[in-house]
């Protein structure tokens, strides 16, 4: 059964699962596809080729899968795919991919996107992340699980961001952030590790130590940034969250790793 209020204007051609409930005002396209117990709030627009997984909630005014803000789209056929159990919140918005990023943008499950927050074209977003208001992606982001981004914060197109790291709000990212990191500052740099958020997610005491202490071996004034990971690699291989950072740096990327400031605040 379905919960469709007659105002609500829902394509004929969209495929709707069960106990779905779709409240006034809103308008869903032919190529929608929403899960079993998805909830529309009110006034919520949904287009293109868009897929919303099961129990995931979407408030009033979010506009969900219109066509990418790149003037490199031309039209081609490309995909929003949207995991369970969401929660986005009022003006959201979020877009298909392009044909430069693989024409798919993808959230993965149990997220929350508070009040305006945008997802541009070709993201990809992990489990469990938390984007606060009016914090905003560019086109090519990655964002694994766990991450939190705060409140008016932007993030550079092609940018990674790491599992359990935080962005700080009003924070502008143009550089990968390392897995655990924090990163604060109008042009953000690396403040150290989120380690509220890892004691909160029940990291033990232990990992704890070594991520600290890999962490000021990583970013230390001695020696290259290959030699250093090279020894935190030898010293803490045994220790996933420490490898983690260490294989995150040796991936291939187009933008940098965000360094901590210096010592002449640059």
């Amino acid at each position: 059964m379905t919960n469709i209020h007659h105002t609500a204007v829902v394509s004929e051609k969209a495929r709707l699962g069960s106990n779905v409930t779709v409240g006034p005002y809103c308008v869903i396209g032919d190529n929608v596809e929403l899960g079993d117990d998805v909830e529309l709030v009110a006034q919520i627009f949904i287009d293109g080729h868009t897929k919303i997984g099961n129990t995931t909630k979407i408030f009033p005014f979010a506009s969900i899968g219109t066509p990418p803000q790149d003037l490199k789209y031309k039209g081609e056929i490309s995909r929003l795919e949207i995991g369970e159990n969401n929660i986005i919140r009022e003006h959201v918005t979020m877009n298909p991919g392009t044909d430069g990023g693989g024409l798919l943008t993808k959230v993965g499950n149990n997220c929350l996107f508070m009040v305006a927050t945008h997802v541009a074209h070709d993201c990809l977003i992990g489990n469990h992340v938390i984007m606060a208001n009016n914090a905003t992606l560019a086109g090519h982001v990655e964002i694994d699980d766990w991450a939190i981004l705060g409140g008016l914060s932007a993030v550079h197109q092609f940018v990674r961001i790491g599992r359990h790291a935080i962005v700080g709000g009003v924070t502008g990212v143009r550089d990968d952030v390392i897995p655990y990191g924090s990163v604060v500052g109008d042009q953000g740099k690396l403040a150290g590790l989120n380690l509220v958020g890892l004691k909160r997610r029940g990291f033990d005491r232990q990992t704890i130590h070594d991520l600290r202490r890999a962490f000021r071996l990583l970013f230390a004034n001695e020696g290259t940034m290959a030699e250093r990971i090279s020894d935190v690699a030898e010293l803490y291989g045994n220790n996933e969250p420490v490898m983690d950072i260490v294989n995150f740096i040796q991936e291939d990327s187009s933008r940098a790793i965000c360094q901590p400031r210096g010592e002449s605040g640059e």
